[in-house]
């Protein structure tokens, strides 16, 4: 049966996700010793390639999409199973079963399918020609080919991370775009309501006609091209091009009948990546990395943290390849501070942290009005988060706050001198409200909050 004798580095190992995560595992694994059989799985016909750039350079045409590859750190050898999609998992046989008929034996099994671009939701309105998503790198060839033709006005619906950096790449070429918003604010389910305020001015500051509180009701089109759009509040746009940039779809449906806790929200895995299944008990065969994961962390009060970030993929897959060839004793946690950065409308923006884990934040150093500046957030009195513009070199600062849980607000230093330095409530929305999904976020039961479990006796 799969799995006898199974010694760390020895024995076979498939990853499903030629993903960033995918990658950096599969170079991890061969970096620890593992000599033994790996196969890498993807659904893309592309090796791994890297997100970032593709809705940062490649939109603006510096970079082509087929040039966005992720450079390797090491040969690895394994065997690349690309463009083929997974379509089950035995469990009890340990297998993987693809699309096209195979069935691969493993005896460790890295999960790391990533998300996928949730697509506009009327199937009909969707196929018209300029109905575009962004998130693989044939889409990103496709939009940037698209804007290279001039477009008259290009929609983007959805002003989260990705929505902006459209728009920015947008009006950077010169372009009309507007963006419609079911929430307050731009960026405002990562960032809260004062930088999101601060994300609005901006976008408006660079000529995008942007439209918060409204959705998109209908795509309209003629012989089969897009022609605009109907919004709620009864106006109608006209567009060439209309991005759909709703947020991401974890990649688990083919997961189903598993018996793993995999649903919309990811694959739900302990601090050492190991997947759990549908009861709550850990696996120790199949663990999980990159987008796709869930997993809990002691300084978001162990709820169960789901993150859509470049770093957390590489740390995560090296955790989990570390764990996969090591015996109890010597695995180790993924107990990394989540990041990330953004490049739009001429601004840096980094964060540590999750912003969204919040009730006040301060700005702790500049000022929106010159911007630049750090925004620190709190949760019950400590720092749980800080986001920079333009002023990133203060991030490792804040970072050191968020591990030791200082208190908040942070005492002002001698470089802080901040415009506004009394904290205000962070408007940290409720995700319903919004288009845009956030790239952080935080599931599960409070502390001071109990599941009452009622088991009714027979008899």
């Amino acid at each position: 049966m799969a799995g006898e004798g199974w010694g760390g580095h020895s024995g076979r190992i498939v990853i499903v996700g030629a993903s960033l995560a995918g990658l950096r595992a599969a170079e991890t694994l061969r970096a620890e010793g593992f000599g033994d059989s790996l196969t890498v799985v993807g659904d893309e016909p592309h090796p791994p390639y890297d997100r970032p750039p593709l809705s940062k350079q490649v939109l603006l045409g510096r970079v082509r999409a087929a040039d966005a590859g992720l450079p390797r750190r090491r040969t690895v050898d394994a065997r690349w199973k690309l463009g083929v999609r997974a379509s089950g998992l035995d469990p009890v046989e340990k297998r993987v079963l693809l699309a096209d008929g195979e069935q691969l034996p493993f005896d460790r099994l890295l999960i790391a399918t990533r998300t996928r671009a949730r697509p506009w939701p009327q199937p009909d309105q969707a196929r018209l020609d300029g109905v575009l998503t962004l998130r693989t790198l044939d889409d990103a060839a496709r939009l940037a080919e698209r804007l290279d033709a001039g477009p008259r006005r290009v929609l983007v619906i959805g002003a989260g991370f990705t929505g902006s950096e459209i728009a920015s790449a947008c009006r950077e070429r010169g372009l009309a775009v507007t963006v419609a918003e079911r929430g307050p604010a731009p960026l405002v389910g990562a960032l809260g309501g004062t930088l999101g305020a601060f994300a609005a001015k901006l976008q408006r500051a660079h000529g995008v006609d942007l439209r918060c509180g409204v959705t998109v009701t209908a795509l309209r089109g003629s012989g089969g091209r897009l022609t605009g759009a109907d919004l709620s509040d009864g106006t109608r746009i006209d567009a060439d091009i209309a991005v759909v940039a709703l947020g991401a779809v974890r990649n688990t449906e083919w997961l189903a009948g598993s018996g793993l806790a995999a649903g919309p929200r990811g694959v739900a895995c302990d601090a050492g990546c190991r997947a759990f299944n549908m009861y709550g008990i850990v696996t120790d065969d199949v663990f999980v990395a990159g987008d796709v994961a869930r997993f809990p962390h002691p300084l978001f009060e162990y709820q169960m943290l789901s993150l859509e970030h470049w770093g957390n993929a590489v740390a995560q897959a090296e955790v989990a390849a570390h764990n996969m060839v090591s015996p109890g004793p010597r695995r180790r946690p993924h107990l990394t501070v989540p990041a990330f950065w953004s490049s739009q409308f001429g601004l840096n923006i980094k964060s540590v942290g999750v912003p969204t884990f919040s009730d006040q934040v301060v700005i702790a150093q500049g000022s929106l009005k010159e911007g630049r500046l750090v925004a620190v957030y709190g949760y019950r009195g400590r720092v749980t988060a800080a986001v920079s513009v333009n002023r990133a070199k203060w991030l490792e600062h804040y970072r050191t706050l968020i591990e030791s849980a200082a208190p908040f607000p942070p005492p002002a230093g001698a470089a802080d001198r901040p415009e506004s330095p009394v904290p205000v409530p962070s408007d940290v929305p409720d995700p319903k409200v919004l288009s845009h999904g956030p790239t952080v976020a935080l599931t599960g039961h409070l502390p001071d909050r109990r599941l009452a479990v009622v088991v009714q006796q027979n008899g």
